[in-house]
Order: structure tokens, then C-alpha cells, then sequence
């Protein structure tokens, strides 16, 4: 079992309880992992960026502060549309990298092109994210880098100005983001980079992807053809224009909240074609139970007033593992999810959280070193722990749709990434979204 932290404030947040058949048209903010793209391109770019509705939340306010101790100047007055203008890099500087993995791993790379010291740390629990792969990548790539044993947070980047770049091998089987940190600072490295992982399977596919698209979108030449092999060539990167999309994972738990009580929300804003992964989003759903459907109004999800259990690798959607999780606790049929070890390793240890707090409400569930199993049946109120980790909270909320007296021991922490969360569900809930 992992080490997990519990606080528990004063007042816990009840989750309300669904009386009728939600029925809801949503617009949320925007991708978490768009955006964080999106401002680490644009500090790096040759002239200035846009970002058209973009993330407000703590880890995409902490990136464009992050990037702005680094010289970059990045406007984020405006909730619609963010402004970043390059600036020459340079420290002494210091990156509080609150609890954010992406600020953590895609930052460190960006401050070695930087010319002075630049230091990171972040929330106590942030030290316990692993960084270590990500550290000796750098340091094979030119950087210097003071770090602790441990491979982990606080480290120091002793910048130069620029950075060798050259090939790399890298063990990423904890997390996809210590690809994607090299990855997106690259082109700027005299050489580029090839990235060679050697290991197990790297986790969240899709998010590679993304940061493979978005790279090109930017200006730069990127091959992927290779499995667990990427090469970004050396060269400039274009500012442009980002229109950031809606965030899959955090719309989940709408999603499920349609399944739970047979009824329909839909995402306003979706787009055509997504570089989050929407088919694989829907497929889970389907066979959970839900009907999915892609209009012109938006992207639906219709429960059918049943809910089925499910077997599935979600090694490449881990983020959806507590919202699906809590889906599973209210189907008609066990279920089990493998291929989300790495999960251990994000906010909190989230395999041994919902494990443990599931169980507190009164559920048959057994964690294995990479996955979950549930078998459903009745539950009852109670505190639920967050352990700081908004998606433990979003679990919480699903569960409460049909459970009375479930109480979100933290809810604020769903500020990480969606601060208007918890008024977004109790008007969904209540019929006055």
C-alpha cells in the first residue's frame, strides 16, 4: 500500500443525491493537458502565442508562473484568451510546482535552456512523485542538475543558456509526462533529441500523442514511426493561435452522473476531431451501459437505466480510473481494471485510496499491484477522503448520485484542475445547470 496523506478540514461537502433522472448541456473549461502544452510551446516559440480558452485552475496558473519566473511573459487576465510573448530565459528563479505533474516534468527541461539557477519544489506530497528518469535524462543531455538521491523533488537546474540535447534512454513507465517534458523543449536543444524508452509500456498513450501533435502544430519535425522512439529535430518554434478543447477527463464524471440515474448530459464545444482520446472514452461507456453519441450540439452521453460491469486495460486512460471506478460500484456485475499501477504514483497513491475509502462506504473491492477489482453491492454514507487528489473527489461525487450521506472530505482540492466543480454538480444534480 502507498503512503497517503489525509487532512480533514471542518466542514466536509455532501454530495447530493440524485432524486430524478439527471438532464444537463454543459460547457466545462478547458483541457488541463492542452494547455499546459500549450504555454511550455508558446514560452519556447519565436513570437508570440494565443491560447483560446484555455484551463484556469492551480496547475495551469502554476505552468504560466512557472514559465513567467523563467522570463517568459504570459498574460492570463483575460479567462478566454491567454497571451504568452518569448522572452530570452534566465534564472535565479524558483518554480513551485504545487502538485502539478506536468509543472514537475515538462518545466525542469524548458529551465535548461535558461542561463542561471532555477529551483523546484512544491506540496509536501509532491515529493513523492517520481522524477528520477526524468533527472538523469537531463543530465545526460547536458543539463546540470542537483537533485536528492531520490530522484525527486526539490532540485536545482544550473542552467547555461542552452542545452546539448543528443539521444536518451528512458525508463517511462511511470509516467508518459517524463517523455513529454523532453519532448516539448527539443527543438530548442542544439541537437534535438531521439528518446528511447526502455521498459514496461508506457502509460497514457493518448497524452503522447497529444504532445507529438501539438510539437508539429508548432513548427517542429517530430517522428514517431519508431514504437518507443521519438526524435524532435532541432529548429524554431512557430507562435501561433491554440484553441484549447473542452477537458475529456474532467467531463467523466458528468458522463457517469447520466448513466448512474438514466439520464442525458451533453458537452457543449466538442470538436469534430479531438486529440484527447473521445473513441476510447465512448467504447468504455458503451459497454458500461451508455449510449454516446457526437453532434453538432456537442458530445452526449445517455444512461439506459442500467449499469454493466466491465474487464479492461485503462493503462492508456488512467485518469478516468476513479470516475469509472465509482461507475463500477453501482453496476450490476463485478468489474475489473488492470494496466493502472502507475496511478500509485500520481497525486496519491489512487489505487490504495479508492480502495480504502470504497471500502469505508461499505464496498467489496481488492486493489492488486496494477489494477482493481470491484464486486458491487450496497453502500452507505460517510466521510470520503481526498488525500489532496481531485479526482478521489470526483469519485465521491459519482458514488453520491446514489448513495446518501456521502461526505467529500476535501472538495476544494477539485481547484487542481476544475474550481467551479463542485457548484457545476450540485446544479446538475439539482436540475438548475
Amino acid at each position: 500500500m502507498g503512503n497517503l496523506i489525509a487532512t480533514r478540514p471542518p466542514q466536509p461537502w455532501t454530495a447530493p443525491t440524485a432524486s430524478d433522472p439527471v438532464a444537463a448541456t454543459l460547457r466545462l473549461p478547458g483541457s488541463k493537458s492542452m494547455t499546459a502544452r500549450a504555454l511550455v510551446l508558446s514560452a519556447l516559440a519565436s513570437g508570440p502565442s494565443t491560447l483560446a480558452g484555455p484551463l484556469r485552475a492551480r496547475d495551469t496558473e502554476l505552468m504560466a508562473a512557472g514559465l513567467r519566473a523563467l522570463g517568459a511573459h504570459v498574460s492570463i487576465s483575460d479567462d478566454d484568451r491567454w497571451l504568452v510573448r518569448p522572452h530570452p530565459l534566465a534564472g535565479p528563479a524558483h518554480v513551485d510546482v504545487g502538485l502539478a505533474g506536468t509543472v514537475m516534468r515538462f518545466v525542469p527541461p524548458v529551465a535548461g535552456l535558461a542561463d542561471g539557477r532555477i529551483t523546484f519544489d512544491g506540496d509536501p506530497q509532491a515529493r513523492a512523485r517520481p522524477l528520477g528518469p526524468l533527472i538523469g535524462a537531463l543530465r545526460s543531455l547536458g543539463a546540470r542538475v542537483d537533485a536528492p538521491a531520490t530522484g525527486s523533488l526539490p532540485l536545482t537546474v544550473l542552467g547555461t543558456g542552452r542545452m546539448a540535447g543528443g539521444e536518451v534512454v528512458i525508463d517511462a513507465s511511470a509516467s508518459s509526462q517524463l517523455v513529454s517534458g523532453l519532448l516539448l523543449a527539443a527543438a530548442r536543444f542544439d541537437r534535438g533529441v531521439v528518446v528511447r524508452h526502455v521498459g514496461p509500456p508506457v502509460p497514457s498513450a493518448p497524452h503522447l500523442r497529444m504532445t507529438v501533435q501539438m510539437l508539429r502544430a508548432a513548427g517542429a519535425a517530430v517522428d514517431d514511426g519508431t514504437p518507443d522512439v521519438w526524435v524532435v529535430e532541432p529548429g524554431p518554434l512557430t507562435g501561433r493561435g491554440w484553441e484549447i478543447e473542452p477537458d475529456l477527463s474532467g467531463a467523466v464524471p458528468f458522463f457517469a452522473a447520466a448513466m448512474v440515474t438514466g439520464g442525458v448530459v451533453t458537452l457543449r464545444g466538442w470538436p469534430r476531431s479531438s486529440a484527447q482520446p473521445v473513441e476510447r472514452l465512448r467504447s468504455l461507456l458503451q459497454r458500461m451501459g451508455g449510449e454516446v453519441t457526437l453532434s453538432t450540439g456537442g458530445l452526449t452521453v445517455r444512461g439506459t437505466g442500467a449499469v454493466h460491469g466491465l474487464t479492461a486495460d485503462l493503462s492508456d486512460v488512467s485518469e478516468l480510473t476513479p470516475a469509472l471506478t465509482a461507475l463500477a460500484m453501482l453496476a450490476d456485475s463485478p468489474s475489473q481494471f488492470t494496466g493502472i499501477g502507475h496511478i500509485r504514483g500520481h497525486e496519491t497513491d489512487r489505487l490504495t485510496a479508492l480502495a480504502r475509502e470504497f471500502t469505508a462506504l461499505g464496498a467489496d473491492i481488492t486493489e492488486s499491484p496494477d489494477g482493481l477489482e470491484i464486486r458491487p453491492r450496497p453502500l452507505h454514507g460517510g466521510v470520503f477522503e481526498t488525500y489532496h487528489d481531485h479526482r478521489m473527489a470526483h469519485a465521491a461525487a459519482v458514488a453520491g448520485l446514489a448513495v446518501p450521506g456521502v461526505e467529500v472530505s476535501d472538495v476544494s482540492c477539485t481547484s487542481k484542475t476544475m474550481p467551479e466543480f463542485p457548484a457545476l454538480w450540485s446544479a446538475m444534480v439539482t436540475g438548475k445547470s
